[in-house]
């Protein structure tokens, strides 16, 4: 079985069903059932999450890109850091970058005040962290593959003179 192109399936669309699965990549059902058992029990699958647009339900959700420059610690490296990190709530996504800055996070809160809150309380204040630069998301467009917006129409048509 192609696990890889199985994996993409999922990739692109979570509610389809293993029947669904096995047609697309020609395969038994009960291998598709297996293969998916298996890519979880290795933690290769690590959840089913629906992509939901946000602000089309709450405009008053607030969404950062917060870098963060981290003195790695012996032995650990950043891994610490990304632990202690990933523990708050408030925190969606912690990547390891390359660049200027070390680790990238992805917060979303209620208000600006509190995601600034977050920040100098949590973030700022860990002992390895010597930077901080917050990024707010004003618009998003696509999110882990979906389109979230189609561009506006403008339906006014052309004129000549």
């Amino acid at each position: 079985m192609n696990i890889e192109k199985l994996l993409r399936l999922l990739e692109e669309n979570a509610r389809y069903t293993n029947s669904d699965l096995a047609v697309m990549l020609g395969e038994p059902e009960e291998a598709v059932a297996v293969a998916l058992a298996d890519l979880e029990k290795n933690g290769i699958i690590r959840g089913y999450k629906p992509v939901i647009n946000w602000s089309a339900i709450d405009d008053r959700q607030v969404t950062a890109l917060i870098e963060l420059k981290v003195t790695p610690k012996k032995d650990v490296g950043y891994e610490e850091v990304a632990a202690y990190i990933s523990k708050f709530d408030e925190v969606e996504t912690v990547y390891l970058i390359s660049g200027g800055f070390d680790l990238a996070v992805i917060v979303r809160a209620k208000t600006l005040k509190e995601v600034a809150e977050f920040s100098s309380k949590h973030l700022s204040t860990i002992e390895s962290v010597t930077a901080v630069s917050s990024h707010y998301v004003l618009n998003q467009y696509k999110d882990m593959g979906v389109k979230l917006r189609e561009p506006d129409t403008d339906d006014r048509g052309q004129m000549s003179f």
